[in-house]
C-alpha cells in the first residue's frame, strides 16, 4: 500500500518500528493530512476517517500511534541530567537501600523555567523558599524526591537568551552556586525585561549578569570572560561563533526541544506533564501534592 502527497510515496508495508526511524522524512505528510483528522482522535478509529488518495484504502492505525505518541501524549523520555549539569539537581536524602539490591528510586519534579517569565520567577520563589524546606524537613520525601531546574529559554525576548547563557556559565565555574545564582537573577528579572535592555550592549548586560554572579560567590573576572563576545574574530577563528557557553547553552535548549516543551513555567513529574501544578500554588497545596505524591 502506498500513501501519495504530491510525486513522492511511502511504502506502508514495513513495520511501525521502521516508519517511526523515518519519521523526519515524512513530515509532509503530517502537513497535509493532519487537518482531516476528526476532533475525538483515536489512532483505531481515525483511519476510517483518512483514505489513501490513490487507492481508497483506510491508512494504517500504526502510523497514528506513531503521531499519537510524538504530537499528543503527554509522557516524555524525560529524568536524564548531563554530569556538566549537575548543578540543575536537588537531592536533598540519600535514597534507602533494598534488601534485594535493586537500586533505590526516586521521584523526579522537574521545573522547565525562564529568567525573565514572570510566572517561573513566582513559582521558583515558592519552591527554592517554601518548597525546599518542607522537602528538607521530612525524611521520607528527602530521601525519595529530586527536583532540576530546566532552563528554558524564550527567544521572543532577545534577554532570555543572555541570561540563560549567565546560568549556563554559572553551571560551568560554580555549579553549588548555580540555585544561589537562579535565586539572585529571579529577584532582579526586571533590570533584564526587554525595556531595560533596549540600548544596553550585549557585552554590557554581561558584565551586570557577572557582576551579579558575584553577589553569591562566583568570581566575576571568570564568568564575564565565558559571556563575552569579542569585536573581532580570533585568528584562525570563524565569525559568529558565539561565546564560551554557546555550546551547553544548545543542549539545554535542545532538551527542551525533546521533550515537546513551550511555555513557561512547565512542570514535570516522574515523566508526565503535571498541568495541575500552578504558579501560584501556596505553601499548603504544595504539600497536599506532596503527600499524595511522594508514597
Amino acid at each position: 500500500m502506498q500513501l501519495c502527497t504530491t510525486n513522492k510515496a511511502i511504502d506502508w508495508s514495513y513495520p511501525a518500528i521502521t516508519v517511526a526511524a523515518a519519521y523526519h522524512k515524512m513530515c509532509y505528510i503530517w502537513r497535509h493530512y493532519l487537518q482531516r483528522l476528526p476532533r475525538s482522535f483515536s489512532p483505531f478509529v481515525c483511519s476510517k476517517h483518512l483514505l489513501n488518495p490513490v487507492s481508497s484504502r483506510p491508512v494504517p492505525s500504526s502510523y497514528f500511534l506513531i503521531l499519537k505518541y510524538r504530537h499528543f501524549t503527554t509522557t516524555r523520555p524525560t529524568m536524564a541530567l548531563n554530569p556538566k549539569f549537575a548543578g540543575q539537581r536537588l537531592l536533598f536524602g540519600q535514597p534507602a537501600a533494598t534488601a534485594s539490591g535493586v537500586p533505590p528510586a526516586v521521584h523526579t519534579l522537574e521545573l522547565f523555567l525562564d529568567y525573565v517569565c514572570p510566572f517561573s520567577a513566582k513559582q521558583f520563589k515558592t519552591v527554592y523558599h517554601t518548597v525546599v524546606p518542607l522537602i528538607k524537613a521530612n525524611p521520607k520525601w528527602a530521601a525519595s524526591l529530586q527536583v532540576i531546574f530546566r532552563q528554558q529559554v524564550q527567544p521572543w525576548h532577545p534577554s532570555s537568551t543572555l541570561v540563560h547563557e549567565a546560568g549556563v556559565a554559572v553551571l560551568q565555574l560554580a555549579p553549588d552556586k548555580y540555585w544561589a545564582f537562579s535565586d539572585a537573577l529571579f529577584k532582579d528579572q526586571l533590570q533584564y525585561f526587554d525595556e531595560a535592555l533596549v540600548n544596553e550592549t550585549r557585552n554590557g548586560t554581561y558584565k551586570r549578569l557577572a557582576k551579579l554572579g558575584a553577589s553569591v560567590g562566583v568570581d566575576e573576572a571568570k564568568l564575564y570572560d565565558l559571556l563575552v563576545i569579542p569585536d573581532k574574530v580570533p585568528d584562525g577563528g570563524h565569525a559568529n561563533g558565539g561565546n564560551k557557553v554557546t555550546n551547553d547553552l544548545k543542549l539545554q535548549i535542545r532538551y527542551a526541544r525533546l521533550v515537546s516543551v513551550h511555555v513557561s513555567p512547565t512542570v514535570i513529574f516522574d515523566g508526565v506533564v503535571a498541568n495541575d501544578i500552578s504558579s501560584s500554588w501556596t505553601k499548603e497545596q504544595w504539600e497536599e501534592w506532596l503527600k499524595k505524591s511522594i508514597v
